[in-house]
Protein backbone atom coordinates (compact mmCIF):
# COMPACT_ATOMS: atom_id res chain seq x y z
CA UNK A 1 0.00 0.00 0.00
CA UNK A 2 1.08 3.67 -0.48
CA UNK A 3 2.01 5.86 2.23
CA UNK A 4 0.03 8.79 2.20
CA UNK A 5 0.92 12.30 3.50
CA UNK A 6 -1.67 14.54 4.50
CA UNK A 7 -1.75 18.10 2.96
CA UNK A 8 -1.02 21.39 4.24
CA UNK A 9 -4.46 22.87 4.85
CA UNK A 10 -5.21 26.43 4.04
CA UNK A 11 -5.79 28.60 7.34
CA UNK A 12 -9.73 29.20 5.35
CA UNK A 13 -12.08 26.16 5.76
CA UNK A 14 -8.91 24.50 7.31
CA UNK A 15 -11.48 21.82 9.11
CA UNK A 16 -13.03 21.12 5.54
CA UNK A 17 -9.47 20.59 3.88
CA UNK A 18 -8.36 18.30 6.88
CA UNK A 19 -11.93 15.52 6.39
CA UNK A 20 -11.72 15.88 2.54
CA UNK A 21 -7.91 14.55 2.94
CA UNK A 22 -8.73 11.81 5.23
CA UNK A 23 -11.72 10.69 2.92
CA UNK A 24 -9.11 10.59 0.37
CA UNK A 25 -7.25 8.17 1.67
CA UNK A 26 -8.02 4.82 0.37
CA UNK A 27 -9.30 2.23 3.01
CA UNK A 28 -7.20 -0.64 3.69
CA UNK A 29 -8.79 -4.65 2.52
CA UNK A 30 -8.34 -7.29 5.67
CA UNK A 31 -5.58 -8.76 4.18
CA UNK A 32 -3.42 -5.59 4.25
CA UNK A 33 -4.72 -4.67 7.19
CA UNK A 34 -3.81 -8.14 8.99
CA UNK A 35 -0.65 -7.67 7.61
CA UNK A 36 0.10 -4.44 8.81
CA UNK A 37 -1.06 -5.13 12.24
CA UNK A 38 1.02 -8.16 12.51
CA UNK A 39 4.07 -6.23 11.97
CA UNK A 40 3.46 -3.66 14.79
CA UNK A 41 2.85 -6.64 16.85
CA UNK A 42 5.82 -8.41 15.72
CA UNK A 43 8.58 -5.97 14.65
CA UNK A 44 7.48 -2.60 16.25
CA UNK A 45 6.74 -1.36 12.34
CA UNK A 46 6.30 2.23 13.21
CA UNK A 47 5.05 2.67 9.38
CA UNK A 48 2.74 0.18 10.31
CA UNK A 49 0.66 1.97 12.62
CA UNK A 50 1.14 4.93 10.34
CA UNK A 51 -0.72 3.64 7.68
CA UNK A 52 -3.33 1.70 9.85
CA UNK A 53 -4.40 5.25 11.35
CA UNK A 54 -4.12 6.74 8.16
CA UNK A 55 -6.67 4.74 6.97
CA UNK A 56 -9.31 5.00 9.68
CA UNK A 57 -8.71 8.37 10.58
CA UNK A 58 -12.40 9.14 8.30
CA UNK A 59 -13.81 6.59 11.24
CA UNK A 60 -13.31 9.30 13.86
CA UNK A 61 -14.27 12.16 11.70
CA UNK A 62 -17.61 9.98 11.70
CA UNK A 63 -17.86 9.15 14.96
CA UNK A 64 -17.12 12.54 16.21
CA UNK A 65 -19.91 13.93 14.26
CA UNK A 66 -22.33 12.12 16.59
CA UNK A 67 -21.49 14.15 19.46
CA UNK A 68 -21.55 17.97 17.51
CA UNK A 69 -24.32 18.70 19.68
CA UNK A 70 -22.85 19.26 23.16
CA UNK A 71 -21.37 22.70 22.32
CA UNK A 72 -17.61 21.96 21.53
CA UNK A 73 -14.95 22.57 18.62
CA UNK A 74 -15.43 19.68 16.31
CA UNK A 75 -11.73 19.85 15.74
CA UNK A 76 -11.22 19.07 19.11
CA UNK A 77 -13.74 16.42 19.19
CA UNK A 78 -11.94 15.32 16.49
CA UNK A 79 -8.16 15.48 17.51
CA UNK A 80 -9.22 13.72 21.08
CA UNK A 81 -10.96 10.70 18.85
CA UNK A 82 -7.95 10.48 16.76
CA UNK A 83 -6.17 9.79 19.90
CA UNK A 84 -7.97 7.00 20.90
CA UNK A 85 -7.53 5.54 17.38
CA UNK A 86 -3.91 5.84 18.41
CA UNK A 87 -4.24 3.52 21.35
CA UNK A 88 -6.24 1.37 19.96
CA UNK A 89 -4.02 0.86 16.87
CA UNK A 90 -1.09 0.06 19.41
CA UNK A 91 -3.47 -2.70 21.41
CA UNK A 92 -4.77 -4.14 17.71
CA UNK A 93 -4.53 -7.90 17.40
CA UNK A 94 -5.21 -9.38 13.60
CA UNK A 95 -5.48 -12.66 14.92
CA UNK A 96 -8.39 -12.02 17.07
CA UNK A 97 -10.66 -11.78 13.65
CA UNK A 98 -11.77 -8.77 14.25
CA UNK A 99 -11.51 -5.55 12.24
CA UNK A 100 -9.56 -2.20 13.28
CA UNK A 101 -13.03 -0.23 12.61
CA UNK A 102 -14.64 -2.60 15.05
CA UNK A 103 -12.07 -2.52 17.80
CA UNK A 104 -11.20 0.93 17.62
CA UNK A 105 -14.47 2.09 18.05
CA UNK A 106 -14.58 2.10 21.49
CA UNK A 107 -11.21 3.61 21.87
CA UNK A 108 -12.39 6.85 19.51
CA UNK A 109 -15.44 7.04 22.05
CA UNK A 110 -13.80 6.92 25.12
CA UNK A 111 -11.68 9.78 24.49
CA UNK A 112 -14.22 11.71 23.27
CA UNK A 113 -16.15 11.36 25.91
CA UNK A 114 -13.51 12.12 28.51
CA UNK A 115 -12.96 15.37 26.67
CA UNK A 116 -16.73 16.24 26.75
CA UNK A 117 -16.68 15.37 30.58
CA UNK A 118 -14.00 17.71 31.58
CA UNK A 119 -15.25 20.76 28.99
CA UNK A 120 -18.74 20.34 28.94
CA UNK A 121 -19.21 22.42 32.41
CA UNK A 122 -16.53 24.06 34.85
CA UNK A 123 -17.69 21.50 37.31
CA UNK A 124 -18.13 17.52 36.59
CA UNK A 125 -21.54 16.50 35.18
CA UNK A 126 -20.79 12.75 35.67
CA UNK A 127 -18.51 10.82 37.60
CA UNK A 128 -19.91 7.18 38.37
CA UNK A 129 -20.66 4.63 35.74
CA UNK A 130 -24.15 5.06 35.85
CA UNK A 131 -23.75 8.97 35.71
CA UNK A 132 -21.95 8.71 32.37
CA UNK A 133 -24.61 5.99 31.06
CA UNK A 134 -27.34 9.05 31.74
CA UNK A 135 -24.99 12.19 30.36
CA UNK A 136 -24.29 10.56 27.02
CA UNK A 137 -28.29 9.10 26.19
CA UNK A 138 -30.08 11.40 28.47
CA UNK A 139 -30.35 14.10 25.30
CA UNK A 140 -31.18 11.80 23.14
CA UNK A 141 -33.65 10.08 24.98
CA UNK A 142 -35.77 13.22 25.86
CA UNK A 143 -38.69 13.67 23.50
CA UNK A 144 -38.93 17.71 24.14
CA UNK A 145 -36.45 20.07 25.59
CA UNK A 146 -39.26 20.35 28.17
CA UNK A 147 -38.53 19.16 31.89
CA UNK A 148 -38.99 15.31 31.94
CA UNK A 149 -42.44 14.04 33.70
CA UNK A 150 -42.81 11.17 36.36
CA UNK A 151 -43.81 9.03 33.39
CA UNK A 152 -40.48 9.74 31.24
CA UNK A 153 -38.37 9.54 33.67
CA UNK A 154 -39.38 6.28 34.89
CA UNK A 155 -39.46 4.86 31.41
CA UNK A 156 -35.67 6.20 30.58
CA UNK A 157 -34.70 4.98 34.34
CA UNK A 158 -36.09 1.33 33.77
CA UNK A 159 -34.46 1.27 29.71
CA UNK A 160 -30.84 2.67 31.03
CA UNK A 161 -31.11 0.55 34.56
CA UNK A 162 -30.62 3.28 36.59
CA UNK A 163 -32.64 4.52 39.50
CA UNK A 164 -35.17 7.55 38.83
CA UNK A 165 -33.47 9.85 41.47
CA UNK A 166 -30.23 9.64 39.35
CA UNK A 167 -32.40 10.21 36.04
CA UNK A 168 -33.82 13.68 37.74
CA UNK A 169 -30.41 14.89 39.22
CA UNK A 170 -28.86 14.36 35.64
CA UNK A 171 -31.37 16.10 33.58
CA UNK A 172 -30.88 18.81 36.57
CA UNK A 173 -27.09 19.13 36.00
CA UNK A 174 -27.41 19.23 32.18
CA UNK A 175 -30.34 22.07 32.29
CA UNK A 176 -27.95 23.72 34.72
CA UNK A 177 -25.29 26.53 33.31
CA UNK A 178 -21.95 27.90 35.00
CA UNK A 179 -21.75 31.25 36.36
CA UNK A 180 -19.03 33.31 36.81
CA UNK A 181 -17.77 33.63 40.65
CA UNK A 182 -16.59 36.87 39.90
CA UNK A 183 -18.55 38.74 36.80
CA UNK A 184 -17.10 41.26 34.80
CA UNK A 185 -19.42 44.20 35.11
CA UNK A 186 -21.21 45.20 32.64
CA UNK A 187 -22.99 48.62 31.11
CA UNK A 188 -21.07 50.34 33.65
CA UNK A 189 -23.17 48.78 36.47
CA UNK A 190 -21.78 46.62 39.07
CA UNK A 191 -22.82 42.89 38.99
CA UNK A 192 -22.88 40.62 42.19
CA UNK A 193 -21.35 37.32 41.53
CA UNK A 194 -21.23 34.52 44.25
CA UNK A 195 -17.55 35.42 45.22
CA UNK A 196 -19.23 38.10 47.53
CA UNK A 197 -21.31 35.57 49.57
CA UNK A 198 -18.17 33.64 50.04
CA UNK A 199 -16.20 35.48 52.33
CA UNK A 200 -15.61 33.60 55.38
CA UNK A 201 -15.36 36.67 58.24
CA UNK A 202 -14.45 33.96 60.47
CA UNK A 203 -10.48 33.89 62.31
CA UNK A 204 -8.18 32.02 60.23
CA UNK A 205 -5.64 29.42 61.76
CA UNK A 206 -3.11 32.04 60.76
CA UNK A 207 -4.71 34.78 62.43
CA UNK A 208 -5.63 32.79 65.15
CA UNK A 209 -1.42 31.67 66.55
CA UNK A 210 -0.97 35.40 65.40
CA UNK A 211 -3.35 36.84 67.64
CA UNK A 212 -2.46 34.38 70.30
CA UNK A 213 1.55 35.28 70.16
CA UNK A 214 0.49 39.08 70.16
CA UNK A 215 -1.26 38.12 73.61
CA UNK A 216 1.02 35.97 75.17
CA UNK A 217 3.44 38.82 74.25
CA UNK A 218 1.66 41.39 76.03
CA UNK A 219 1.31 39.49 79.03
CA UNK A 220 4.69 39.04 78.98
CA UNK A 221 6.03 42.39 78.15
CA UNK A 222 3.32 44.33 80.52
CA UNK A 223 4.65 41.44 83.94
CA UNK A 224 8.58 42.58 82.68
CA UNK A 225 7.34 46.11 82.92
CA UNK A 226 5.56 46.06 85.73
CA UNK A 227 8.86 44.36 87.25
CA UNK A 228 10.69 47.50 86.26
CA UNK A 229 9.08 49.78 88.07
CA UNK A 230 9.71 50.75 91.96
CA UNK A 231 7.02 49.95 94.40
CA UNK A 232 5.29 52.98 94.76
CA UNK A 233 5.24 53.82 90.70
CA UNK A 234 4.20 50.14 90.13
CA UNK A 235 1.06 50.42 92.74
CA UNK A 236 -0.08 53.91 90.92
CA UNK A 237 0.19 52.21 87.60
CA UNK A 238 -2.14 49.13 88.75
CA UNK A 239 -4.42 51.20 90.64
CA UNK A 240 -4.96 54.15 87.87
CA UNK A 241 -4.80 51.45 85.06
CA UNK A 242 -5.17 47.82 85.67
CA UNK A 243 -7.95 47.84 87.84
CA UNK A 244 -10.68 49.18 85.78
CA UNK A 245 -13.61 48.38 87.67
CA UNK A 246 -12.70 49.92 90.80
CA UNK A 247 -9.92 52.86 89.14
CA UNK A 248 -8.60 55.14 91.94
CA UNK A 249 -8.33 58.48 91.34
CA UNK A 250 -5.29 61.23 91.89
CA UNK A 251 -6.47 62.36 94.77
CA UNK A 252 -7.09 59.15 96.63
CA UNK A 253 -3.39 57.96 95.98
CA UNK A 254 -2.47 61.26 97.04
CA UNK A 255 -4.01 60.50 100.12
CA UNK A 256 -2.70 56.97 100.60
CA UNK A 257 1.33 58.40 99.92
CA UNK A 258 0.92 61.50 101.43
CA UNK A 259 1.40 63.56 98.37
CA UNK A 260 -0.20 66.13 96.58
CA UNK A 261 -2.15 64.93 93.06
CA UNK A 262 0.53 66.74 91.29
CA UNK A 263 2.96 64.35 92.65
CA UNK A 264 1.13 61.51 91.76
CA UNK A 265 0.41 62.79 88.30
CA UNK A 266 4.42 62.94 87.80
CA UNK A 267 4.79 59.64 89.02
CA UNK A 268 2.24 57.97 87.06
CA UNK A 269 3.62 59.73 83.84
CA UNK A 270 7.14 58.82 84.44
CA UNK A 271 6.62 55.40 85.26
CA UNK A 272 4.08 54.90 82.02
CA UNK A 273 7.24 56.41 79.97
CA UNK A 274 9.16 53.55 81.35
CA UNK A 275 7.19 51.01 80.61
CA UNK A 276 6.58 52.00 77.37
CA UNK A 277 10.05 51.71 76.60
CA UNK A 278 10.30 48.34 77.62
CA UNK A 279 7.03 47.19 75.96
CA UNK A 280 8.77 48.80 72.28
CA UNK A 281 12.14 46.66 73.29
CA UNK A 282 10.56 43.53 73.71
CA UNK A 283 8.76 44.16 70.37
Amino acid sequence: MTAYTLPVLSPISSLDGYIQAVNAIPLLTAEREAELGRRLRENEDLSAARDMVLSHLRLVVAVARNYMGYGLPQADLIQEGNVGLMKAVRRFDPGRGVRLASFAIHWIKAEIHEYILRNWRLVKVATTKAQRKLFFNLRSMKSSTATLSPAEVRAIAKTLDVKESDVVEMESRMQGRDIAIDPAPEDGEERVGPIAFLADASEGPADFVERRQNEALETEGLAKALASLDERSRRIIEARWLSPDNAMTLHELADEFGVSAERIRQIEAKALSKMKGSLAALR
